[in-house]
């Protein structure tokens, strides 16, 4: 049911993204961002569709995905890419609005809210999205703040080629998608989880095998029951937080659990990092 579900969601927001493209920034020459804006600008100049662009320019970088970020992230890429070409060549390139500026605000925002969700059910819509989740595994950069970024060359080429005007409107349109994303896609933003728990060996046994995090554990006791605790300490991602919950409440549903958003992270939090013992202590780093 997971699996049908994500992939539902998957679909929804490609369809989406071929809703944005083909309604509101292609009728007003307003482009995406990365591959797709790329598409887009040789669909304008070429008589060819940009869903058919999409697709050729998409090979190179979902091989390099493939052998960086795993078979299931790239065949639900791949999904994603497909449903959204597909979408594109059957839904009429047609103006919702005559107002440039109205249509790449709420292309922008569309574009975003799609996009989001897809990476976040683990997949992606090529192109940038994935050099840009390969990067956000070497540093710690929101997501769509790093794509914005990269996509900021697509507005170069097409003030070069269309007008600048038009450059100005996709930049807009650009910006916009990515705080969107941002606000969906929250992997980057950190959390300090403390449980006081009495298994404790249990939930650290766990919270190491799905996170793969470094846990402080310290002993503890109850003030007011004398009951000797675990005390766990950790940094997680607000993305993992969904999965954490009921985790810690399926192993010890009478846990104490604090959870506050944290500011900055310094030493190893990432996946890819290096676990090593520190010596004299109870923390994996």
């Amino acid at each position: 049911m997971d699996k049908v579900y994500s992939t539902a969601i998957i679909f929804l927001g490609s369809l989406l993204l071929g809703v944005a493209f083909n309604m509101f920034l292609l009728p007003h020459e307003i482009l995406s961002g990365g591959i797709t804006g790329i598409a887009m600008i040789f669909s304008l100049m070429l008589p060819v569709n940009a869903g058919i662009w999409l697709i050729l320019l998409n090979i190179p970088v979902l091989v390099l995905g493939w052998m960086k970020l795993g078979k299931v992230f790239i065949l639900n890429s791949i999904f994603s890419v497909a449903v959204t070409s597909i979408s594109m060549l059957y839904i009429p390139v047609m103006k919702v609005t005559e107002d440039a500026l109205l249509s790449s605000v709420f292309g922008g925002v569309l574009v975003g809210v799609g996009v989001g969700f897809i990476i976040r059910f683990y997949g992606s819509t090529g192109g940038f999205d994935v050099i840009g989740l390969l990067l956000t595994m070497k540093r710690d950069i929101p997501l769509g703040f790093l794509v914005f970024g990269l996509n900021s060359l697509v507005v170069f080429v097409s003030g070069f080629i269309f007008t600048w005007e038009l450059a100005m409107y996709t930049m807009a349109s650009i910006y916009i998608t990515g705080l969107v994303v941002d606000r969906i896609h929250t992997r980057h933003i950190k959390l300090s989880l403390m449980v006081v728990t009495s298994k404790g060996d249990a939930v650290k046994k766990q919270l190491l095998e799905h996170l793969y995090r470094g846990i402080t554990v310290t002993d503890g006791e109850g003030a007011y029951s004398g009951n000797k605790v675990k005390v766990l300490y950790s940094v997680i991602s607000r993305y993992e937080l969904a999965y954490v919950r009921p985790l810690i409440k399926e192993i010890d549903p009478n846990a104490f659990v604090s959870i506050s958003e944290t500011m900055e992270v310094m030493g190893n939090f990432r996946k890819d990092d290096n676990f090593k013992k520190v010596p004299g202590t109870s923390q994996m780093m």
